[in-house]
């Protein structure tokens, strides 16, 4: 065509009436879409697959129109016969204005549908296409699916999925090209790559960018790796995390050398990581044993054991026990009791036994530590010892035989157990008399010097060898076993608690956290306040060590709290990461964390078993007036009774 349209003459030749014959013959042959002639019969091939249906209209094999379209969930789930007449439904309602008084023949793969007319008409596609086909002159064959390529190509169509997507640059790239000014290292290897971008492998300098097998290289000499620490660490996405997750994810993007070290020393040294979480290294501070004492009743441990039935008036269990013969006795008392209360019990039940002992050795209860039994005590040259804050192990032995009691009385009155008043003789007798592998003996062999009476024995005359009892060798050298099994008892225990705890050594003036104690009751919307409170306050400066294991700190001058612990509840600040000035929350008796109520924000009344319950919205001390909860106003009246609503 172009060297006929030259400047000269027209030239019309044989090449070009070629190519003109060509042209015409591609527009007038398929795949150019035919007019339709409404004097001929219309002709619908149509065919559906799980993911989509196709359909062709011809006349005269000529395409008239194409139909493909993709289906749901809904239709994907229903028959093969169902998914067919869908899509011939479907063509019926996109071309129903060609078939309008015209013939129209219907071709599918699906044999059944010829017989439609003949078949029971059910609800759903079925009856929807039936409906459709009596507004037309048509006819149903069948055609093998081998040869019904055309639709079927159509109703497996794949549908491009086109996504718009925007990218955006973060501005710290532009801030992580600047750092390699800085990093005499980075600078060289940037020039290095732009000369020659194979020649330090496995680096490579992508858009300005240093990648270390394809991780983003950070230069020093800036803040940018801070602030990445930062990121990954103390924001909603690092969730402050520990070491290892912090480290996989940051060397998932960034690299730099010593990353894992700088995670590493970071994350140790974060101040909200200290405070809040929870140390799973083994428990700090190696077992320090209590001296022996050299004979029965001098040295002796004390503890209640609260919260029991009322039982004939009673509901408190004050036990004592001896250190040395670890014989002990057990004392009801009615809460609430008085610190004169308590010294009245102590001559009526153990002083007119044993007298005065040398050393006590309690926990931090309000009765042991009030003036009142300080002062008596003292007078009377009795040692007061007290555990240390948080570290009831200290009298672990009051805890132990605490422990023994609650399952005996557990066992013998779990059927009635407002009767354990009456079976605390059998207990103190049972206890007593039982052997204990410390001693190698009984504590009331331990005690007296011989093995407790059975009741058969009690029957027979001379059963109870008075004179060996009273034979002072026998009894001196009962004395020399019982501090032989006591001292390799000792030994024992001290060798495997030890294999679970870890040396920790504190110096006077270093920073550490303190972990304290979360006051408990019934309250449970209280408890799931105060779950996400800090684990650790402070810090608080170490002002001299104690002992081997416990350490005075400078507490608040507001601190309601004895201020030397055992090290077990300290943790060591790390880094120089400012730390906010915190107090302590205020406390109870005991040391726990007290949450009382301050105030009540609302009423309302709500049903219960058929009944109506008041309740106040209580604003808790210690708590923000956010965390306020719901609580029974029969709960708060009966915890706090000094509380005016």
């Amino acid at each position: 065509m172009f060297d006929a349209l030259k400047k000269n003459n027209f030239h019309w030749q044989e090449v070009q009436q070629q190519a003109f014959d060509a042209i015409k013959l591609q527009l007038a042959q398929a795949p150019v879409l035919a007019m339709p002639d409404f004097s001929l019969p219309f002709i619908l091939e149509a065919d559906a697959s799980g993911h989509g249906i196709g359909a062709v209209l011809m006349q005269n094999g000529r395409p008239l129109a194409y139909l493909s379209k993709a289906i749901g969930p809904k239709a994907a789930a229903l028959s093969t016969y169902d998914k067919e007449a869908l899509a011939i439904l479907e063509a019926l309602k996109k071309w129903k204005h060609y078939f309008l008084g015209t013939s129209l023949i219907i071709r599918t793969d699906q044999a059944s549908l010829k017989y439609i007319n003949e078949q029971r008409i059910t609800e759903g596609v079925q009856h929807k296409l039936l409906i459709k086909l009596l507004s037309y002159d048509y006819k149903i064959e069948y055609k093998k699916g081998q040869e019904n390529k055309a639709a079927d190509a159509l109703s497996r169509m794949q549908q491009l999925n086109a996504l718009t997507t925007t990218v955006i640059v973060p501005q710290w790239i532009t801030e992580v090209a600047a750092s390699y000014s800085t990093d005499p290292k980075c600078h060289e290897l940037e020039s290095h790559l732009h000369i020659a971008p194979q020649s330090h492998p496995p680096y490579t300098l992508k858009g300005g960018i240093l990648r270390y097998k394809d991780h983003i290289v950070v230069g020093a000499g800036n803040t940018l790796r801070e602030q990445l620490l930062v990121s990954f660490h103390d924001s909603a996405l690092g969730g402050h995390s520990g070491e290892r997750a912090t480290y996989q994810r940051m060397k998932q993007l960034f690299y730099w050398p010593g990353m894992k070290l700088a995670v590493t020393q970071f994350v140790k040294a974060c101040p909200v990581c200290q405070k809040n979480k929870t140390e799973h290294n083994m428990p700090a501070g190696l077992l320090q044993p209590l001296p022996l004492p050299e004979m029965a009743w001098s040295h002796i441990t004390m503890d209640f054991v609260e919260g029991l039935p009322k039982s004939e008036g009673k509901d408190v269990i004050w036990v004592i026990v001896d250190r040395f013969t670890k014989y002990a006795h057990f004392i009801p008392l009615s809460h609430p009791f008085t610190a004169d209360q308590i010294l009245t019990q102590f001559l009526e039940h153990f002083y007119k036994l044993h007298g005065l002992p040398t050393v006590i050795v309690s926990d931090r209860d309000r009765i042991f530590t009030s003036s009142t039994w300080k002062e008596v005590f003292e007078k009377a040259g009795v040692k007061l010892h007290f555990s240390s804050a948080y570290h009831p192990q200290t009298d672990g032995q009051s805890e132990r035989v605490n422990q023994c009691l609650e399952n005996y009385l557990r066992c013998m009155t779990s059927s009635k157990p407002r009767k354990w008043k009456a079976l605390l003789p059998h207990a103190e007798w049972w206890y007593n008399t039982t052997f204990h592998t410390s001693l190698g003996m009984s504590p009331y062999q331990a005690l007296h010097g011989i093995k407790p009476p059975l009741l058969a024995e009690l029957l027979l005359p001379g059963s109870l060898l008075e004179g060996e009892r009273n034979k002072q060798e026998a009894k001196a050298a009962l004395l020399e076993t019982i501090k032989s099994h006591l001292v390799k008892a000792q030994a024992r225990m001290k060798y495997f608690a030890d294999q679970h705890r870890q040396e920790r050594t504190l110096e006077v003036g270093d920073m550490v956290y303190l972990k304290m104690q979360p006051y408990r009751h019934n309250s449970l919307g209280l408890h799931s306040s105060l779950k996400l409170h800090s684990r650790y306050y402070g810090p608080f400066r170490v002002l001299e060590r104690i002992g081997s294991v416990a350490y005075k700190l400078l507490l608040p001058v507001t601190s309601q709290i004895h201020h030397v612990f055992h090290v077990s509840q300290l943790k060591k600040h790390l880094g120089s990461r400012a730390v906010p000035e915190q107090g302590l929350p205020l406390i109870d008796a005991e040391g726990r964390i007290l949450s009382t109520p301050l105030a009540v924000l609302d009423r309302r009344l709500i049903p219960r078993n058929n009944e109506p319950v008041v309740q106040w919205k209580i604003h808790w001390a210690n708590l923000p007036e956010s965390a306020a909860t719901w609580e029974d106003a029969a709960f708060i009246t009966k915890v706090f009774p000094s509380f005016t609503p």
